[in-house]
This record gives structure tokens, sequence and C-alpha cells, in this order.
């Protein structure tokens, strides 16, 4: 008590000081300064949980199945109650990746690990901004799908519909009437790409639901376990969700992805040994992606390498610690080693079909490196004879989210319903026909495209939170329902964004 009357006083000392020397203008201008400066922060921060809010919203439009009775995108109904019939296994429930009504599971593993790394990683921040139950729930949707996926030791089902048929149609998911063909890979017809992104993905989420729920956290880390030895020991690659997503890194980053996220899940020695022997691997990249997992492996075991380094252990993960670095030189401007080079109002620019994707996910890594850097007491990386302090790393990460957001050419959000300004004529088929609960014949096939599809009006229903795939190399955007490379959203452009953009509350 006296100690705290003691800086009391001493600090009303010094303001009285301090007012001595400043004329009262002086002074009413510093207050005022003080002032703005505090606003303008609480404005900031406030948009930044406004644009974390409505990333995770967006995940609700793109629910399949039976819809709960809390479900608060409105404009969306049932659907796909019958997936799963032909086998006589249950797959209803899950995400539609994109813009089209077909359930690809490689691509819910991928959004379900950066999801649940964000939670993780942000948990304290997301819990104060109120949104980590929607998150939580957002997680628990694509892994229940995931759960219900895995339907034995050698099991796995990757795909729910005919991706060509249904991109031949324009309708509502309520609507679909387009074959819902199965896919799986068994130990005769392996698939390590999508049973190692499947095991990484419950691993995180077991960490998610830890001390949540311990019951379900088990049973996830039980099937990501069994996902990781059908992944490793009937090696194959992946082939049956081409042209869509075809596998052209290979299957040996999400062996190391399933890997490292069960040696975080529980720390057993037998997951290190595996990484260790297998970081040969691991190699310089320039992208984070549903195809290519090795940044996200690396950025992850170089935080290992350095706890292990204060514990006393060895360098055994060294290699993954300087691939990683090597990924943070890839991006940063003016590294003398950059191979991912900005548009002229300074996004990243990796390829041109659906960018952000790359943006979103790469931000994110930059986020936790330069957080991983601060914690471990490490200045900075050097790339060849520049460096880049942990500042300068989120510096460059928060200008990506910051012209996401609005801070670019084109003065406008790449986020639907944020902002004055966002895109209109999202590449979305629920969100560009009419709401199944305002219009209840049913909009078929031709009729989607004949009517809806090369309409010049914006969409019916705002599909709040979702981020297309963004501007051209130029910073230009044409806003064009037609323009998939550009106009579409995918689940994982959201989850890599709500990873970036949590990091900044």
């Amino acid at each position: 008590m006296g100690r705290r009357l003691v800086w009391g006083l001493l600090i009303a000392f010094l303001c009285c000081a301090i007012s001595l020397f400043l004329a009262p203008n002086d002074l009413h201008r510093s207050l005022v300064a003080a002032t703005n400066h505090a606003q303008q922060d609480h404005h900031v921060n406030r948009a930044y949980n406004d644009a974390l809010a409505k990333s995770i919203l967006f995940f609700e439009g793109q629910r399949s199945g039976k819809l709960p009775a809390d479900q608060r995108v409105t404009w969306r109904g049932d659907s796909a109650l019958a997936d799963g019939q032909p086998d006589n296994v249950n797959l209803v429930g899950g995400y539609y990746d994109a813009g089209d009504n077909v359930k690809f599971g490689w691509t819910i593993s991928y959004t379900t690990s950066l999801l649940s790394w964000a939670a993780i990683e942000y948990r304290q921040q997301i819990t104060s901004a109120g949104e980590i139950e929607h998150l939580r729930q957002a997680i628990r949707w694509a892994t229940d799908f995931l759960l219900r996926s895995h339907t034995s030791s050698t099991t796995f089902y990757t795909q729910v519909g005919d991706g060509n048929k249904d991109h031949s149609c324009w309708e509502r998911p309520e609507d679909m009437d387009t074959p819902r063909t199965l896919y799986k890979i068994t130990s005769q017809n392996p698939g390590s790409e999508a049973a190692g992104d499947a095991a990484a993905a419950l691993a995180a989420a077991s960490m998610v639901f830890e001390h949540v729920d311990a019951a379900y956290s088990s049973k996830l880390l039980q099937h990501a376990k069994s996902l990781f030895e059908f992944a490793d020991k009937y090696r194959g690659s992946y082939g049956a969700s081409c042209p869509f997503y075809c596998s052209y890194s290979g299957y040996q980053d999400e062996l190391l992805w399933g890997a490292t996220w069960l040696y975080e899940a529980t720390g057993d020695k037998k997951y290190h040994g595996y990484l260790t022997s297998n970081q040969g691997w691991s190699g310089s990249v320039s992208e984070f992606s549903w195809d290519n997992k090795l940044a996200g492996v690396q950025t992850l075991l170089a935080k290992v390498g350095w706890m292990q380094r204060f514990n006393g252990g060895d360098k055994e993960l060294g290699k993954y610690k300087s691939d990683a670095e090597s990924f943070i030189c890839a991006l940063m401007p003016g590294s003398g080693s950059q191979q991912i080079q900005t548009t002229p109002g300074g996004l990243m620019y990796t390829r041109d079909s659906s960018n952000l994707q790359y943006v979103t996910s790469s931000s994110m890594l930059l986020f936790i490196y330069s957080k991983n850097l601060v914690v471990s007491r490490v200045n900075g990386v050097h790339c060849s004879s520049k460096y880049f302090s942990a500042s300068q790393i989120r510096a460059f990460a928060k200008s990506q989210v910051d012209y996401i957001l609005g801070k670019n050419p084109m003065k406008m959000s790449y986020m639907v319903g944020y902002g004055s300004k966002f895109p209109q004529q999202l590449h979305h088929r629920g969100s560009s026909l009419p709401s199944i609960k305002s219009h209840k014949p049913k909009i078929s096939c031709n009729d989607g495209y004949d009517h809806y599809y090369s309409s010049s009006q914006p969409n019916p229903n705002v599909h709040v939170g979702a981020l297309v795939g963004g501007p051209d190399s130029s910073d230009n955007y044409p806003d064009q329902r037609s323009d998939y490379s550009h106009a579409e959203p995918t689940t994982y452009i959201n989850a890599g964004f709500i990873g970036s953009v949590a990091a900044l509350l």
C-alpha cells in the first residue's frame, strides 16, 4: 500500500512539473493528441474485431447438411442430406469448399488445420473478441465430418460430389440434383496426401478441444493417429480430386505435416524421431497452401527447435528452422532471395488464380514466426546481406491484412460485407441465386445459368465474411461473377485470414 502511494505521488509530481513547462495551448494540444491516438487505436482494433467475426461467420454460409437451430446465415437451408447413401455410410455435413456444391475432404482438412492453429495460437485474443465459441463451432462442423469420413483404419472418404457435373450446373445446394459420387482411399488405392492432411487436422483440433471437451479431444487424437499410420504405411499419391485439386508437391509434405501436429498434440518422441529422420523431405519453398504444407511444418518446428535449445536440448530439427528462414526471405520485399513479388499496391502475388489464398496463409505464418522470434529472444532473420527484425516481418504481414480490408488502389475491401465498398458479384451459387427461404420453387441447372449467372445485378444474398480470390497483378478487380479466378471465395482463404487478423487484436 505504501509503495503504491509513493508511486502515485511521484506520478502526480511529474505531471505537475511537466505542466509547468508547457504553455496552456501546448498542454491542451498534447492532451488532444493523446486522446485522438487512443480513439484511433480503439477504432482500428474494433475494425479488426469486426473482420474476425465476419470471417468466421462465413463458414456458416458454407455448411452442408442439416443446419442447426442457432444458424446465423439465414438465407441458407438444409442440403445434401443423403450424402454417403450409395455406400451405406453417413457423410452428411462438412463444408462446400468454394462457390460450388462439392465437398473435398483434402481442403476441408487443410482449412481445419489453419482454423485450429489460429484457435491455439491466439486463443486469448479471439476469446477477448467474443468469437472463440463461434470458431470452435466452425472447427467442429469440419471435424465431425472428417470423423464420419474415416470409416475404418484403412478407409477414408475424400470427396462427395462429381466435380465436373457439378460445375456444369448453377444450382443452389438446397436444389442440387447432380450426382453425389463418393471417392475414397483404401490400402489398395492409397492417397497419403489426403490421409496425412486429415491426421494433421484432427490432431490440431484435439488441442483446441482438450480443455473444453476431453472425450471429444481424445476421439479426435485417436483418429489422427490412425490416419497418420494409414498415410505412412500405405504410401501413394492422391489423384481422385483432379483436375480441381491435384497434388503437385507429392505426399511427403503431408506426412511431415501430420507428424508435426501429432508431435505438437502428444509430445510423443516417436513423432520427433519421424521428423528428424525424414527432414531431408524439407526444403526451401515460397508458398504455403492446400498442396504444399512444408512452410507450415517449418514454422512449427522452428519454434520447437528454439525451445529445445533453451532447455539444453539438441539441434536435430535445425534444418526445419533454416528452411523456415528461407521461406521468410522468399516473401520479404527487399530480400536478396525474394521470390514472391508484390503488386504496385503492395500485395504479395504468387499466381493469378485465387491469389489471396497464398496471401492469407503466408501472412499467418509471418505473424506466427515474428511472434516466435520475440518469445524465443531471437532478434530477427538474415536474408543474404539484408536483415529483418521481428517487427519488420510483422509490419509486412499487417500490410497484407490492411490491403485486403481496404488499404489498396481500388479502395475497396475484398471481404464481402466489410466496409462501404466490397465485391457484389461473388462467384458463388448459393449467394447468387434467390434464397430458398424467399423463392421456394426449384431453380434448375440450366435456369441458374440462363437467368442468374450472367446477371449484371449484385448477388441477392450477401455472403458476409467471404474473401474473394482477389485483384490481378496490377491491383485491378473487375467484380464479375464469371471471373472465378478472382471472384470465388474458398474456405481456406478465410482460414488463413483468421490466423492473420487474430494476430492484430
